[in-house]
Order: C-alpha cells, then sequence, then structure tokens
C-alpha cells in the first residue's frame, strides 16, 4: 500500500480506498499523534460536505476519536475553511474536514488542521499514518464525548462579513455553490453585505455535488451571468474553499487574476508586507510580468494551498493563491477560503468603484492551455526519458515564448500538461503533442 496522504489528505473512492473501518483509525491515530504535543484532553472539530458518504464517515471518524480519549464537536455541513476558522475560534486541539473538494461525488477525503488552523505537514501526516499501520493499543480507559457545534455556522458567517472592504449594496450576483459545502452559506454572506443573490446549484442530495457545476465548470456560472444579466459570478467548488469568477459580459476569471489584483490594491495601500505574493508554478506568465512592472516580488510554492500558505509563512507574505482558485488572506484565515475571497474581490470592486471586468484587465493573460491525462502510473513521470525528451523538445519549439510544465496530481491517477504561449492554437498544439507522450509513456 502507498502513502496515505496525498497533497490535500487522504482521499478515494468511498467504499474501496476510503472505508468506514479507516476513517476510525485515521481518528484514533490522529488523536494519539497529537496528544504527543498537547498538554490537556483535545478536542476535534468535524466539518463535512454534502456527500451520500459523508454521514457514515463521521460516525466512524468521531467514533475514532473517541475511543482515543478525545471529544468531538460536530460543526455539520460546512466549508473546509469554516473548520479551520473553528478549530481556532473555538480553542479545540485540531479538526477534521470529510471531503474530497473538487473531486466526484463518489469520492470521499479526510483531512485534518492543526490547533492553529493550519493543515498538518507532511511529518505530522506521516506520523499518523505510521500509528495506523502498527497497529497498536487499545482503546482511551475514558472514551470522549461527542456534541453539536451550536452556533458555529453563524460565527463563520459573522468573521467573513467583518472581513469585507465595503458592502456590496446593489451588486448583482449569481453564485454556483457546486451543490456543496456552500450551498447554504455563500447566498447568506452575500445578502447580508447588501448582494441581490441568485444561486444556482444549491440543492445537493448527497450524488449531485460538482456534477456539471461549480468551479471545475466556470463557464457554467458565466453563462448564468450573462443570462441574469448580473454584474458578477462565483463559482466554488464542492467545499468552497476555492472560488473562480465570472465579470458581466460571461468572461471567467481565474485564480490569478483574483490574486493580482488584491496584490496591487494591497500594495497600494501599503498592505502587503514586504511587497512579496506568494503563488504556484502554475501561475500564468501574465501575472509574473505585472508583478515585475509594479515591484511585487513573486515567490513560488509546489501546488496546493498549504504549500502557499508555507512558503507565505517562511517569507511573511501576507497574501498567496494558485490559479485554481485558492486564495490565503493571512490576516484572515489560515488556508484557502472560497467564501472569503469572494467577500474580499467582490468588495474591493465596490470600494473602488470598478467592476470585477475592470479588476481582472490589470493583468494581462498569456494564453494557457492545460491537459489532465489520465494515466495508469503516474509515480512514473520523473524518471520517463521519453516525457522528459519530449518536454524538452515543446521547449526548443517555444523558443522562449512560452513555458511548458508536466506534473503529477497529488489527489488523482492524473498528469497535468500545462503549456503557455504567445497562441492559444500554439499552445494547444503542444499540448495535445505531450499529452499523447504522456499517455503512451504511463499507461
Amino acid at each position: 500500500m502507498g502513502r496515505l496522504f496525498g497533497t490535500d489528505g487522504v482521499r478515494g473512492v468511498y467504499g474501496r480506498e476510503l472505508t468506514d473501518e479507516l476513517a476510525f483509525a485515521l481518528g484514533r491515530a490522529a488523536v494519539r499523534v497529537l496528544a504527543r504535543y498537547e498538554h490537556h484532553r483535545p478536542v476535534l472539530v468535524i466539518g463535512r460536505d454534502t456527500r451520500a458518504s459523508g454521514e457514515p464517515l463521521e460516525r466512524a471518524l468521531a467514533e475514532g476519536i473517541r475511543a482515543a480519549g478525545a471529544d468531538v464537536v460536530l460543526a455539520g455541513v460546512v466549508p473546509t475553511p469554516a473548520v479551520a476558522f473553528l478549530t481556532v475560534e473555538l480553542q479545540a486541539g485540531a479538526g477534521a474536514v470529510i471531503s474530497a473538494s473538487h473531486n466526484p461525488p463518489e469520492d470521499n477525503g479526510i483531512k485534518f488542521f492543526g490547533p492553529f488552523g493550519y493543515k498538518l505537514s507532511d511529518e505530522l501526516e506521516d506520523e499518523i499514518e505510521a500509528e495506523i499501520r502498527s497497529g497498536a493499543g487499545a482503546g482511551a480507559a475514558e472514551p470522549g464525548a461527542v456534541r453539536p457545534a451550536g452556533d458555529a455556522s453563524e460565527r463563520y458567517v459573522e468573521h467573513l462579513v467583518r472581513a469585507a472592504e465595503a458592502r456590496l449594496d446593489g451588486m448583482r450576483v449569481v453564485v454556483d455553490c457546486a451543490n456543496g459545502a456552500a450551498s447554504a452559506l455563500a447566498p447568506e454572506v452575500l445578502r447580508r453585505l447588501g448582494a441581490e443573490v441568485y444561486p444556482i446549484f444549491d440543492a445537493p442530495d448527497g450524488t449531485n455535488i460538482n456534477v456539471g457545476c461549480g468551479a471545475l465548470h466556470p463557464e457554467v456560472v458565466a453563462e448564468a451571468v450573462r443570462a441574469a444579466g448580473a454584474d458578477a459570478g462565483i463559482a466554488h467548488d464542492g467545499d468552497a474553499d476555492r472560488a473562480l469568477f465570472a465579470d458581466a459580459r460571461g468572461r471567467v476569471v481565474d485564480g490569478d487574476q483574483v490574486l493580482a489584483a488584491c496584490a496591487l490594491a494591497m500594495k497600494e495601500r501599503g498592505a502587503l508586507t514586504g511587497d512579496v505574493v506568494v503563488t504556484t508554478v502554475m501561475a500564468n506568465l501574465g501575472f509574473r510580468k505585472v508583478m515585475a512592472e509594479r515591484g511585487i516580488r513573486v515567490i513560488e510554492a509546489r501546488v496546493g494551498d498549504r504549500y502557499v500558505l508555507e512558503a507565505m509563512l517562511e517569507h511573511g507574505a501576507a497574501l498567496g493563491g494558485e490559479q485554481s482558485g485558492h486564495v490565503i488572506f493571512a490576516e484572515h484565515a489560515t488556508t484557502g477560503d472560497g467564501l472569503l475571497t469572494a467577500v474580499r474581490f467582490l468588495s474591493l470592486a465596490a470600494r473602488t468603484g470598478r467592476s470585477v471586468a475592470e479588476l481582472a484587465d490589470a493583468m494581462p493573460r498569456f494564453p494557457q492551455v492545460l491537459e489532465n491525462v489520465r494515466v495508469a502510473h503516474k509515480e512514473r513521470l520523473e524518471a520517463s526519458a521519453e516525457v522528459r525528451e519530449a518536454v524538452a523538445e515543446a521547449e526548443r519549439s517555444l523558443d522562449g515564448g512560452g513555458r511548458v510544465l508536466v506534473r503529477a496530481s497529488g489527489t488523482e491517477p492524473i498528469v497535468r500538461v500545462m503549456v503557455e504561449a504567445e497562441s492559444e492554437e500554439r499552445a494547444r498544439a503542444v499540448a495535445r503533442s505531450l499529452a499523447e507522450v504522456v499517455a503512451r509513456a504511463l499507461a
């Protein structure tokens, strides 16, 4: 068996890679490991998204935590960043989220936050995994208790409303909730700020999360904005830790453009600590270009908001994010938060009197094509001479007028091929050629 923890916790198809038995073991092992660093009886906050498998996994995880002697606070269906917030707000020892984020409904996952609201380090995850593999130990002499989180959702909503730069009075906003964890809270937050809200895909039934909607399909909210004559659109993913946008003309606005607009605004008012922003290897060349022009230093991290955060902490950065829509505002959050990103970006537009399109257009965007190649052996990518040679040839063919990035997904059996070029046609041709090589080499 390979490593249990991937880029963002443990994920897999429910009943196959991720079972109730594994959830129980993860809960028990997490408490035992975290107790080594705690000086009192630990408390863990659990939240989940809307997948049908969420409830049985919640029961199993809670029982594992109780068996190890810790108490459980059940937050119910809430966004992933709400659990990070509540872990700190309730002074809990840790938080656990049952979600597979943007993955399809049959998948699920479990990830943990430490007492300060940060995702656990690779080293702590390795300790939890080692604890599970050891199979050691009987249950605690005194099992823990389970209680509801009470006004947890309301506390989180109030936190988001306080983070706004301005009210959204009169702004018409379509919000695609992906039939996920944001379905109730995202419209509520926007309405409290004065927006006229048109929610779509806000009726989860346990089987429709992320299906043809949400941040993986931002063109859906873009079309809804055009149809409604709205001012802006927001697309969340299943656990609402990311947000993509659409402007009034129905153009998709990605995380690079949001990050650029926020970085420029923060620098202008002296809030961009050290004039530094953190992004990832996936960031568009246009992002790097506008940051350099405005005297903002770009720190590049591995893909994954946990790695963005690590780089932010290392360099004392106030802002970081990813093209996929994870944005971290260090003043307000410890992880990517799609609802917070929506509040900050839209309230920036309201405060400055600029449209979403005007904010997004501050960043010139190089055409970028991403091919997701499903493979049988993504672990062979780095050792593949055939792929290396194809990448080198592609880079030579672009002759400095673009960029190539080939990387394995941390959560799915997929290799991502990204190509930037001066024209979309050229980027698409190079990406397709590389994708064919990857599919053949890693079959």
